[in-house]
């Protein structure tokens, strides 16, 4: 990965609120599957608070990557950016980007692991019995697909195209109109 430092300053931490402490990282780089990006980091020595974020510099065609999940492909390659929706239709789980989202680069059981925290995460935030019903249910079949005991879909749709699954299964289709109109990017966008 070839790194270059477009820009290093010095700056009020967001945390403590301290003038002048933290350190502002700006990086241009190469990635592979993701492409040219901006590496930011946020350190300040004095509470300790760290940020970093990978903000993709490229835009593709919008991209619709779809995936059987099964035994033999838990260790393909997911690479998710920023901007894209992860769906497992058959179990009625969909994570949408929203203005704190980040890409991530894993393989399948990895997209399963973090879709059961989140499921976990809802199971202690919500108390009503069908919530609880319902998790459990997601639960159980995150962890099924994880044994290679059942089989499903992993979707991936990307507005900007900068996701990738990397399988010769993987199919890569485009995204029909209605439905790229529909996605949400994870940016906040002003109307006047």
């Amino acid at each position: 990965m070839n790194d270059e430092t477009i820009s290093e300053m010095i700056i009020k931490c967001p945390a403590c609120g301290i003038e002048g402490v933290a350190k502002s990282i700006m990086k241009e780089l190469e990635i592979p599957h993701f492409g040219q990006v901006m590496e930011t980091t946020l350190l300040c020595p004095n509470c300790g608070f760290k940020h970093s974020d990978i903000i993709a510099l490229e835009q593709n065609d919008p991209a619709k990557y779809v995936i059987e999940i099964n035994k033999n492909n838990l260790s393909v390659r997911v690479v998710r950016s920023q901007s894209a929706t992860v769906i497992i239709p058959e179990i009625g789980i969909k994570v949408e980007p929203g203005p704190k989202s980040e890409g991530y680069v894993t393989n399948i059981e990895g997209v399963l692991s973090r879709f059961e925290d989140a499921v976990k995460k809802a199971l202690n935030l919500f108390e009503d019995d069908e919530s609880q019903k319902n998790a459990k249910i997601a639960l159980n079949a995150l962890q099924e697909l994880k044994k290679g005991n059942e089989t499903a879909t992993l979707i991936i749709l990307d507005p900007f195209g900068q996701s990738n699954v990397v399988s010769e299964n993987a199919q890569v289709l485009e995204i029909p109109e209605d439905e790229l109109r529909d996605l949400k990017t994870g940016f906040s966008i002003i109307e006047e």
